[in-house]
């Protein structure tokens, strides 16, 4: 699904995981320029998540507009396809797992997937995605685990597909991929 929309979006994708760097990547990756929008998934459900937003909030400067979006991210994008000239998305693995939430199935995910690349390339913006990569790790005891692992890694490939550049961040270090 390459170059789907009319806009003149760049897609950067950032993998890693976690601890990895991947969100001071994403900010470094998404250049100058302004406006620009932190694109944030993660809800603060409880203290150690409300203190992690914190510190990733304190790591931006003051020119970011923060946007919280747990789920409807191909909307968000479509409603501001023409204010921000960079927007970094941080996290789709959270995002998946918010729309775990909503009981939506994997097919229903690859779709919501498909709406949110079609609506970035809609954009005028300079996009950074963030996800993790939950593949390298040992495989999970759980049925429930490895299904949602596998749901990442489709969804992570169907990014990554999608994207200009590629990037593995380890240990705060981005290597390109693509």
């Amino acid at each position: 699904m390459k170059r789907v929309g009319k806009g003149q979006s760049k897609l950067i994708f950032i993998l890693g995981g976690a601890a990895s760097g991947k969100s001071q990547a994403a900010l470094d990756l998404a250049g100058p320029g302004g406006p620009r929008a932190f694109v944030a998934t993660g809800q603060a459900l409880d203290r150690e998540m409300k203190a992690r937003i914190e510190r990733h909030r304190a790591t931006r400067s003051s020119d970011w507009e923060t946007a919280e979006v747990p789920a409807d991210l191909a909307k968000w994008f479509s409603e501001n396809k023409h204010v921000y000239k960079v927007v970094v998305l941080d996290c789709l693995t959270l995002w998946l797992s918010n729309l775990r939430g909503r009981r939506l199935d994997g097919l229903a995910v690859s779709e919501a997937t498909e709406d949110l690349l079609h609506a970035i390339r809609e954009t005028i913006a300079r996009v950074v995605i963030v996800s993790n990569e939950l593949g390298l790790g040992l495989v999970p005891a759980t049925k429930p685990v490895r299904a949602f692992r596998d749901l990442a890694g489709r969804v992570n490939q169907q990014v990554a597909a999608e994207a200009d550049e590629v990037y593995l961040t380890i240990s705060g270090i981005p290597l390109r991929l693509k």
